[in-house]
């Protein structure tokens, strides 16, 4: 979806909810070092990109709203997980992954991207069902939402 939305001219940003732990730095670096001395934050840059690292140290995790105020302004920020908050969600949905939908219980899917149509995806589905391979379609439908809101 990023290169759709890019070649029309927008800045997005991403937010991406990790279940687990994670790490991008690696162990004996000197950023990693400094973390593992008790360092809250450490930057990191070069004349390509920069990074901030932010432990947490026990402090709680910081919601949507406050990730969001992290950001840069932008056109669009998409977001993968936070499955339980109040934004709008477009589902991907596989059947084939042996898992059930979430548009039946949550609120907040607004679509349902699916390798199947709304036949077999869900007869009763009131949702649109968009093709998961046509990401200009896809695109188009979450410009549509928006500028509809």
């Amino acid at each position: 979806m990023l290169p759709e939305f890019t070649a029309r001219g927008l800045r997005v940003s991403v937010i991406k909810h990790a279940h687990h732990g994670f790490d991008l730095d690696k162990p004996g670096k000197d950023s990693w070092r400094h973390r593992e001395a008790g360092a809250t934050q450490v930057l990191m840059l070069s004349s390509d990109r920069w990074v901030l690292m932010h432990e947490l140290r026990g402090a709680p995790e910081p919601t949507l709203d406050e990730q969001l105020l992290l950001l840069e302004p932008c056109d669009l920020v998409l977001i993968e997980g936070y499955k339980a908050a109040a934004v709008p969600k477009l589902e991907i949905h596989r059947p084939s992954h042996g898992k059930p939908p979430l548009w039946p219980e949550s609120p907040h899917v607004v679509a349902v991207a699916s390798d199947v149509g709304a036949e077999e995806l869900a007869p009763d589905c009131p949702l649109p069902v968009l093709p998961i391979n046509e990401p200009a379609r896809i695109a188009e439908f979450i410009l549509d939402y928006l500028d509809a809101r």
